[in-house]
């Protein structure tokens, strides 16, 4: 019998939820800290029994699809402007689930600040006054109340999810965290170079039972690549990039392949990466 949903607080008496596949870590400020953590907690219980309910749909290729649970419609909200390409509602779900969790944290009067941090990606709530400060790729990324920014996420070959792509990394901040984990899913597979001898793929049904997903071929790998291909790679991605800006999708990204960064943001009086 698999374990149910854990509870426990560790360092700093922050508050780690924990249930299969999601792992949440959760900070709040101000009088209503208990009851933040204790309605945090009480939502959490049935988070990912109705993300299984629904896993067919969400584990496939987004293109209008009705879907019923309240993360799921997250999902499918933050994906819906994106699927002119491939995507599927997974591509949203860390930050959807933190959001959820942090809108059942913020229901609890007397709170000042919050955020969700679920595996890197991150939802947060502010105050007037109050900042968000996290360390991203370029180093510490500082948002304020006044900010639009609500939302971080990162995604990339290395990371916990499959990538058509080879970024090693894409950072996205945008209004909310499951846009930011799409929109970051996005361009970290636009970050490529198809046919490279040094890039190593294989199907994606041969390294986890997502059906959808059938022989679309996903990054195993990446070897030495020369500067011109790293650049040329980082252009891809950072022009698509630049039409999320445009539509006002994301606010700000940065992109990461082989030791070389690059940076966007929306025009507006400062950038949130440098």
């Amino acid at each position: 019998m698999s374990e149910g949903p854990q509870a426990a607080r560790i360092e700093g008496d922050r508050l780690h939820l924990h249930h299969g596949p999601i792992d949440l870590i959760i900070d709040a400020e101000g009088e209503g800290r208990e009851a933040a953590f204790a309605a945090g907690a009480a939502r959490f219980e049935t988070v990912l029994s109705g993300l299984t309910a629904e896993l067919p749909t969400l584990t496939a290729r987004y293109l209008g699809q009705d879907v019923q649970g309240p993360v799921a419609r997250r999902m499918a909200l933050a994906v819906a402007p994106l699927a002119d390409r491939f995507i599927t509602p997974m591509a949203a779900v860390a930050g959807a689930v933190a959001e959820e969790i942090l809108a059942a944290i913020c229901e609890t009067p007397g709170l000042t600040k919050a955020h969700v941090n679920n595996g890197g990606d991150i939802a947060f709530y502010l105050t007037s006054g109050e900042f968000f400060r996290t360390i991203g790729p370029t180093g510490t990324i500082e948002i304020a109340a006044s900010d639009p920014v609500r939302g971080i996420a990162t995604s990339g070959w290395r990371g916990r999810s499959l990538s058509f792509g080879i970024a090693d990394a894409v950072t996205v901040l945008a209004t909310g965290a499951a846009r930011a984990d799409a929109a970051a899913t996005l361009i970290a597979n636009a970050v490529d170079l198809p046919g490279h001898a040094a890039i190593d793929r294989q199907p994606a049904s041969e390294i986890e039972a997502i059906p959808q997903l059938g022989d679309r071929l996903v990054t195993t790998g990446v070897g030495p690549l020369h500067p011109d291909d790293i650049s040329l790679a980082l252009a891809g991605g950072l022009a698509y990039a630049e039409t999320l800006i445009d539509r006002d999708l994301i606010l700000a990204a940065a992109l990461l392949l082989g030791g070389e960064i690059r940076t966007l943001s929306a025009p507006g009086p400062r950038r949130f990466l440098t």
